[in-house]
Formats: structure tokens, sequence, C-alpha cells
């Protein structure tokens, strides 16, 4: 059975080896693979694995030996799963690996949003502390979380540790969701739509999956029913965000404040309006990468493609 990565460098730069999915099958391993390289390359793969790399409808026609696409990640959204079922081909993601290491993030971007540690310490370095007349500084509004509102959009694996360390800072919990089902066992928490949910929270994490019916979802109306003093987070896909929106709604100073670990466009286009935003945070796409997370990730794509070639496949999207 041969076996062909598409983009596996962010999953193994050189520290994450790829024997366990070798030892299954005729392996492959490309760094990265760009738009014209997908088809010669994947031609003749029983099996192809994929990060990031898209495999459209067109692409899949072409590929008639293709029987199962294991994407690496959670998210699955670079794969047209409908053309896929129709052509027979499985295909199935890695629900939860890196469900502890992205909720950190979401985490340490909430905390430098009402901290600003890299800006006040850069500021004592740069002798502001040593030149002040008093014990203390700060030049930006400081922010407790203990009695606020976190909104969460999308009440998953993920969705779920957020909420569950938000209540651990003291925070009310308020989520939305497509299956309103399982309610957490602290309190306060309420289930609410996505548009109440925006209105309500002073702290909107985005942790759904993207579809054709979400994407662009947090645009110029929602971001508008936000409070002024508002952080927006999004560590899922980008294009839940209109980024030219967000940005507007940063510079008018309509929302406090956002931090993405994902945009629309990756890597990110040097004129996306994000960039300029006032007091958006922009992390590379690193909520999943810490090496622990990226072990599991491997662990299970392993698994995902054994269950396939034994005629059990898991984690399947596409049923």
């Amino acid at each position: 059975m041969r076996i062909v990565v598409l983009d596996g460098y962010t999953l193994n730069p050189g520290d994450n080896s790829w024997d366990a999915v070798a030892a299954l099958g005729e392996l492959t391993v490309f760094d990265r693979t760009a738009p014209d390289e997908i088809l010669p390359r994947a031609a003749g793969a029983q099996i192809l694995l994929t990060n990031k790399t898209p495999l459209s409808a067109g692409t899949l026609e072409q590929l008639p030996e293709l029987r199962f696409v294991s994407v690496l990640a959670t998210g699955y959204n670079i794969v047209d799963v409908a053309a896929a079922r129709r052509r027979g081909v499985v295909v199935a993601n890695v629900p939860e690996y890196g469900t502890d290491s992205v909720a950190q993030l979401v985490f340490a971007l909430l905390l430098e949003l009402c901290h600003h540690v890299a800006y006040h310490n850069a500021e004592v370095k740069a002798g502001k502390w040593a030149q002040c007349r008093d014990f203390a500084f700060w030049d930006w509004p400081l922010v407790e979380l203990a009695g606020r509102k976190m909104g969460i959009v999308g009440f998953g694996r993920i969705g779920r540790r957020v909420g569950r360390i938000a209540h651990a800072f003291g925070m009310e919990v308020l989520a939305a969701d497509v299956v309103q089902a399982e309610p957490p066992d602290y309190r306060p928490f309420a289930w609410m739509d996505a548009a109440d949910l925006f209105a309500a929270a002073d702290v909107v994490s985005l942790h759904c999956p993207q579809t054709p019916e979400n994407t662009g979802m947090a645009n110029r109306q929602l971001l508008a029913r936000m409070k002024p003093h508002a952080f927006l987070i999004n560590t899922a896909r980008g294009g839940l965000v209109v980024e030219r929106d967000l940005a507007d709604a940063l510079n008018a100073g309509r929302i406090a404040g956002a931090a993405v670990d994902v945009v629309s466009a990756e890597p990110i286009a040097l004129n996306n309006p994000l960039l300029s935003a006032k007091n958006c945070i922009i992390t590379p796409h690193i909520a999943w990468a810490a090496l622990a997370a990226r072990r599991r990730l491997m662990a299970a794509t392993a698994e995902n493609v054994a269950a396939f070639l034994a005629g059990k496949p898991i984690h399947v999207v596409n049923p």
C-alpha cells in the first residue's frame, strides 16, 4: 500500500519520527507540496496524508487509485469531503490530540490581552520603570477575569476544556453549539445562540470547525453586538472571521482587542488588515504545535491508517 505525505514538515521538522506510519506501507514524505505538484506526487497512492495541502473535487477526480485520506489535523475543510464520499474515498481526521495545547494558548493570548506582559517587559528593559517616580506603572488597562463572562462558540473537546479553565479563573461560561447537550458540571453555565453570546460575553473564543455555513460568521454585524471592552480570540480557523471587519472594529474602538492564531490565508499575507489593527495579537498557527501534541497527532495518524487497512476505519468525517 503506497502512502504519501504531502506536507509533513510541520508535524515532523526533525523531532517526531514517521516510523509508526512507515511500518504500515510504502511511505513517501514530502515536506511541502505546491499546488502544481499535488497530482504528480499523489498519483498512484492509495493513502494520502495532508495537513494544509488542499484536495479539491477536481484533484480527487484525477486520483483513481486513492482510497483513504487522513488529515493531519482536527479541522478537515482542506478536503472536499463530499466529493471524496462520492468517489468512495474515506476521509478521517484526528479529533483529539491538541486539546490541552490549544486551550493553553487561548489563555496565553487572553492573559496577554489582559496584562500586556510583553509590552511592559520591553518598557522595563528600555528603562521606563527605572525612570518612574512611582513604584509601579502600566500603560494599558489591566483586566481581571474573575466575574467576567467567557463565551465559547463550538463546545466540543477544546471548547469544553477552555470552559473548564475559564471556570477555574472565576468566569461565567456561555456556550453556543449546534448540539446543546451534556452541559458541564460547573456553574454558572448557560447555552446561547451565537448572536446572543457575542452580545453577552466579555471574551468570545472560537472553537467550531469551519464549514460553508459558518465561513465569515464573525462579520461586521456580529462584531457590532460585542461589548466595547470585549475581546475576540480565534484559535480555530481563520475563515470564521471577516478580517477586514475585525480590523475595522478594532481600529474604531468598537471592541477592545483580539488575538488570533489563525488567518484566512496562511502564511499570512503582508496586506492582511489585522497586521496593522489596534491591539491585535497574531501568532503563527502555533496552538497545535507543542511537541507533546505533535507526538499524539503522529500516533493517532498511524492508528487511523492501521484501522483503515484493517477494514475498520475510525474518525471518519464523511460516512
